[in-house]
């Protein structure tokens, strides 16, 4: 199996139809996940976050493993580049969703959103301070937009913040890691293919959750409601069998930059789903962040 080709500048349609696939499936799960471990507003009927995370990427291992059949695409990881999968895995997966999934607890799903899609702000501050990489003008004036958009959205999250601000903190955290994951996996020089690094990925974070929610949560362990059940079966399916591959597919093939930017409309889908399933309220921010994000998207994916 050859090494995945360098990263193009210019999307392609196959590109950009995947990324509309994953802005809709990853938008729409943050209500979905926020449903799952917290119930809703009027009946909030908390999950254990971990064991919920965990359950949801057990059961997509079926999914992703039949794809790879169907798709004949080799699972075998020469012994000298599990060192490195383990390393990808840490970024990419494992601090992501743990964070995640407990910080939503305390955040609505909007604003958890947004927190967590600061990654585009830390992917360009990482690859110029420490991939040597250059922004060009448009670029820039992207970043730009989204930090600004970003900025917005913040602004009335953290004055209602007051309960948890190591919820804001720790996504903040878990966005700058994942950004740097981003680029580990772009300019890693392993040769398995990006479906096979995907399922080995979903499954080594898969074992640690399990085994963090047998050390701290066996005692709430029971069995899911329906509500809790579809959310699992959403992410399974759609985040995990889909999303995820997805994704690692365009931040492979595409420059750190268009690939984090490119999907800056997922907070925004996920501001709009969670007002509109869980009632969480909206503001003026709101609508000016969702300009700002186009325009974002604009400069970086597509010609002048």
């Amino acid at each position: 199996m050859r090494p995945t080709t360098r990263p193009t500048t210019r999307p392609t349609t196959r590109q950009i139809w995947v990324l509309l696939l994953l802005t809709l499936v990853w938008g729409l799960n943050w209500p979905v996940l926020k449903l799952g471990v917290s119930g809703m507003p009027a009946q909030p009927e908390t999950y254990p976050p971990l064991t919920f995370r965990a359950l949801c990427m057990l059961l997509s291992l079926p999914v992703l493993g039949g794809a790879l059949v169907w798709l004949k695409v080799p699972l075998k990881v020469p012994r000298d580049q599990w060192p490195e999968l383990l390393r990808l895995t840490v970024p990419n997966m494992l601090v992501w969703h743990v964070i995640i999934i407990i910080a939503v607890q305390s955040l609505s799903s909007g604003r958890a959103a947004i927190l967590g899609y600061t990654t585009p702000i830390f992917s360009a501050l990482l690859g110029v301070a420490i991939f040597g990489e250059r922004l060009s003008l448009r670029q820039t004036l992207g970043v730009m937009a989204a930090a600004i958009g970003v900025g917005l959205l913040l602004t009335h999250e953290f004055s209602n913040l007051k309960g948890a601000p190591w919820a804001a903190t720790a996504m903040l955290f878990a966005a700058c890691l994942w950004a740097y994951g981003t680029h580990r996996l772009r300019n890693s020089k392993t040769t398995v293919p990006v479906l096979a690094i995907v399922f080995w990925m979903t499954t080594l974070t898969a074992c640690a959750l399990t085994l963090l929610a047998l050390s701290f949560e066996r005692s709430q362990w029971r069995v899911p409601p329906a509500h809790v059940w579809g959310s699992i079966l959403y992410n399974a399916i759609g985040v995990f069998g889909f999303a995820h591959a997805a994704w690692f597919y365009l931040a492979r093939t595409m420059p750190p930059v268009a690939s984090t930017i490119s999907v800056m409309l997922i907070p925004v889908l996920g501001a709009f789903s969670g007002a509109w399933f869980l009632g969480e309220a909206l503001h003026w921010q709101d609508f000016a962040a969702m300009g700002l994000m186009v325009l974002a998207i604009g400069l970086v994916l597509f010609k002048r």
